[in-house]
């Protein structure tokens, strides 16, 4: 399964871990998305800035 991932909101003044976490999967800027398959390690990063992003699977 793939995952297309997309940043909804600013990461200033957001928890350093939260930014760090968006830049290792790629965004870094406002309605950046990026195309990534699915795994425990990106899914747990996904949760840590899920109030951030909008995903959605793709088949």
């Amino acid at each position: 399964m793939t995952l297309e991932i997309t940043l909804k909101k600013s990461l200033i003044g957001r928890n350093p871990n939260q930014v760090r976490t968006a830049h290792a999967l790629g965004l870094k800027k406002l309605n950046q998305t990026v195309v990534k398959e699915s795994n425990d390690a990106i899914v747990g990063m996904v949760k840590t800035i899920a109030h951030l992003v909008v995903v959605k699977e793709i088949a």
